[in-house]
């Protein structure tokens, strides 16, 4: 008998071409070629192109969450704390590709695409209850700061995509962020 691949295997692999090509891109035919396996076996692990589509996103959150947990060493008194520590692991250039899929995850949901327009949100619900969990205060302070820390990092994250590291380094630096690095 031949190799089996894992459902695990396949989400891998997924992940890998949708960072490569882009959410847009990933179809069973093409994850399936990419691997070397019957897109039947695809089909056998992921019945939908949602259902994979929802664990790479998934896999997309814990992988960003586990980048970020090494930030995270105390807890932060409000999201410009949270921000720097976050900023210099988040704003790498071996970050780039898999903010360049959250954000094309966040268009496809703004844009009423099914099955982004569900999963975003609940991904951004999942992170504002954990960066709660990295802050001191009331509920309602924690909930607040955490929505301010995502605002912040997710704007300076685009500008980086859009307009260039240099450009974001100047607006990290202004809002209080970083300083120049020399």
């Amino acid at each position: 008998m031949g190799y089996r691949h894992t459902k695990q295997d396949i989400l891998d692999g997924a992940f890998a071409a949708a960072l490569d090509d882009g959410l847009s891109s990933l179809t069973f035919g093409r994850l399936a070629k990419r691997l070397g396996i019957n897109d039947r076996t695809v089909v056998y692990y992921f019945p939908t192109k949602d259902h994979l589509i929802t664990d790479v996103v998934t896999s997309m959150g814990l992988h960003l969450q586990q980048t970020l947990g090494d930030a995270f060493s105390t807890p932060a008194v409000d999201h410009v704390e949270l921000a720097r520590a976050a900023w210099p692991v988040l704003a790498r250039v071996e970050t780039d590709p898999i903010f360049a899929l959250f954000f094309e995850a966040n268009g496809l949901a703004a844009a009423g695409r099914a099955p982004y327009d569900a999963l975003v949100p609940q991904l951004i619900d999942a992170w504002i209850d954990w960066l709660m969990s990295l802050l001191t205060g009331t509920s309602e302070k924690r909930r607040a700061e955490a929505e301010a820390v995502i605002a912040v990092i997710d704007g300076l994250l685009l500008l980086r995509q859009l307009a260039g590291p240099a450009s974001a380094e100047r607006a990290a630096e202004r809002l209080g962020i970083t300083t120049r690095r020399t």
